[in-house]
């Protein structure tokens, strides 16, 4: 898994530059300061179950040492569950583990029997502390994780449970301690406990900036919705350019009431940030996302830090991310931005799991297997109002089930990309074209429909010569399924994402809105109403 830097990798290189040696791992002192009020979660683990399971599974003083350091650090606060379900970090680790296993051939960190059960426990809306198999599957992720660490970076790479508790948060946060905090020390009392991914220091210069704005009081909004446009006048327009000289959208201030080409280039630079269409005419919409209080973008940008300290750095190699609320894939070579892709994601409904996988087959002409659920509520009632349903869809049973055939009329379009997972996600083309011209584009079952497939062919191909553009061309039309396998280097890594703000390749602070009410849930885990001590605040 050396090939991808991981979402550990801050832990392991700080403890390699302190040159840390540990012949002995001491137990952390207990956490009594962690209550339901400022925790992270509010599900606790009793202390006996902990015990029970060292002695259970004859883990050795090494590791069950950690296990009980790290219960310790949380005062046996659950780290892997909430109230309401499975933590969305863990499909992150998962896929990681799942990586690892991949890559080095290690296969002794497999544990089927754990991941069924998270699977069961992914299916319960109410997660009891007291239930067996949740505690059981809490306390064999802990020693999974470790027993990951310790296989994915040994030798001269040491982790301590401080480290690791950067990654898997004890304590709500104090925002505006916090950041005062980050602001009087210029970030040095944080420093080694911020992740290597680049993404995060960007942001965290945002949120630095977008915090002294509200050192006076939250700055003044734009009120109206009106519909302006280039050559209008009116006195509003003063409070409108005020207030994206404020955002950083207008660079010189101007006091005139009129709306010239410097303040449509305004308006088309935030519409941009906010991901709306760059029309440069304003609207409801534009003023909706323009008069955001700048408080609420600064608990955005926090909770989007926050999101990722799960991320692995970014690789130097070639590497595709999909970020869900931009519905953008966007490519890299060798570690640059080659191309960006408009996508669409699934629905709220049918929501694209949040992961990372392999991408390793190419699949042109392919068939749709129709899956379970969408046979019994589409597929057979449709037979049964007419019973040439099949043939009009150019279907077939295959077996008990039914599939689709090949050609410009099926589902996946002309090409698919597999990135083998549990959660049946994949790439592909669609016959659907015109759903790629909306701003909000969350309509799939959960797959990621692509709207240049071609063009992601030609790119994971183009170190291969016999596969020219003519050949891809064909092989899209020819009305037989044919898989290609990438292989070794030609693999590409590829993470789905959840980013609602980012900085982006020019410098410009993202905001995107909450399709799946992800920021939602974490705002109350994040924040809640708690109050804590400088120094809880920076260390967390």
């Amino acid at each position: 898994m050396k090939k991808i830097a991981l979402f550990i990798a801050l832990a392991l290189v700080i403890a390699a530059c302190r040159q840390t040696s540990e012949k002995k791992t001491e137990i952390a002192v207990r956490d009594t300061t962690i209550t339901v009020e400022n925790s992270f979660t509010e599900l606790f683990i009793d202390t006996t179950a902990l015990s029970s399971y060292i002695t259970a599974h004859s883990l050795d003083d090494s590791l069950s040492a950690k296990l009980r350091s790290f219960y310790n650090h949380r005062n046996y606060q659950y780290a892997w569950f909430f109230p309401d379900g499975v933590a969305e970090f863990v499909p992150t680790f998962q896929s990681l583990r799942n990586d690892y296993i991949h890559y080095s051939g290690d296969s002794t960190l497999y544990n089927p029997s754990l991941d069924e059960a998270i699977d069961s426990l992914s299916q319960l809306k109410k997660i009891s502390p007291d239930n067996a198999l949740v505690v059981d599957a809490e306390l064999a992720l802990t020693e999974q994780f470790f027993r990951y660490t310790d296989l994915a970076y040994s030798g001269d790479h040491k982790i301590n449970t401080q480290e690791l508790n950067w990654f898997i948060p004890r304590r709500k946060l104090n925002p505006e301690v916090f950041l005062d905090s980050l602001l009087k020390n210029k970030g040095r009392n944080v420093t080694a406990y911020e992740p290597v991914n680049r993404h995060y220091n960007l942001l965290k210069q945002k949120v630095l900036e977008y915090y002294t704005l509200t050192k006076n009081g939250e700055p003044d909004t734009v009120g109206t919705a009106r519909k302006f446009r280039e050559g209008d006048h009116d006195t509003l327009l003063v409070a409108l350019k005020s207030r994206l000289h404020l955002l950083g959208d207008m660079p010189e201030p101007d006091s005139t009431p009129v709306f010239d080409t410097t303040l449509t280039n305004a308006v088309k630079h935030f519409q941009q940030r906010v991901g709306q269409k760059q029309t440069g005419v304003t609207g409801p919409a534009f003023f909706k996302e323009l008069n955001v209080p700048v408080a609420s973008r600064i608990r955005q940008i926090l909770i989007n830090m926050e999101r990722i300290r799960w991320m692995p750095a970014a690789p130097p190699t070639d590497y595709i991310l999909v970020n869900i609320p931009e519905f953008t894939l966007h490519a890299y070579e060798d570690g640059k931005l080659s191309f960006d892709m408009v996508v669409v994601v699934g629905s709220e409904a049918n929501s694209t799991v949040i992961f990372s996988g392999t991408l390793n087959q190419i699949v042109f002409s392919p068939y749709w297997n129709v899956p379970a659920s969408i046979l019994k509520k589409e597929v057979l009632p449709g037979i049964k109002k007419n019973p040439n349903y099949l043939a009009r869809h150019n279907m077939e049973w295959n077996g008990g089930s039914v599939r689709q055939k090949p050609g410009k009329s099926n589902s996946l379009g002309l090409v698919k990309f597999l990135f083998p997972n549990s959660y049946s996600i994949y790439f592909h083309d669609t016959p659907s074209k015109s759903l790629f011209k909306e701003s909000q584009r969350a309509f799939s079952h959960g797959c990621i429909r692509l709207s240049e497939p071609k063009k992601l062919a030609e790119w994971l191909l183009r170190r291969d010569s016999t596969w020219t553009s003519e050949k891809i061309t064909a092989a899209m039309h020819a009305g037989k399924e044919k898989y290609v396998r990438l292989r070794g280097k030609n693999e590409v890594p590829v993470f789905i994402g959840y980013f609602t703000s980012w900085v982006d390749q020019h410098g410009n602070l993202q905001f995107r809105k909450d399709v799946y009410g992800h920021d939602r849930k974490m705002e109350e885990r994040l924040f809640g109403n708690t109050e804590m001590p400088l120094a809880q605040a920076v260390v967390r």
